[in-house]
């Protein structure tokens, strides 16, 4: 399915940096959660599964790409503000990330 450039723009595509990383224990399939740094949008919280290719602490301070503009989502008792964006392989999820550290809440486009 085609989308325009008024679909896209409607995406709020920001870089931010994971502050915290934790073993979500709640979640019914593998996963952490994650309290990501957007700079002015302040931090946002998510549930990630990528436990396949990350542990927790490798992932404080990496740079990533979010939506941030999706409705909180209920995922067991954690409440999702975000979705981080990566590829699915067959080794599972790899994180999109910056080239270089930019500054947290820029804009993706």
């Amino acid at each position: 399915m085609a989308i325009n450039w008024d679909d896209f723009k409607k995406i709020d595509l920001r870089v931010g940096t994971i502050s915290k990383a934790e073993v979500f224990k709640e979640a019914r399939n593998p996963a952490y959660k994650l309290f990501i740094d957007f700079g002015e949008l302040g931090v946002k919280k998510t549930s990630a599964q990528i436990t396949e290719k990350y542990k927790p602490d490798t992932l404080v301070g990496k740079q990533v790409i979010a939506v941030v503009n999706f409705p909180p989502k209920q995922i067991a008792n954690f409440m999702s503000e975000c979705l981080v964006l990566g590829t699915l392989g067959k080794d599972g999820v790899t994180l999109l990330t910056t080239d270089e550290e930019v500054l947290n809440g820029l804009k993706v486009g």
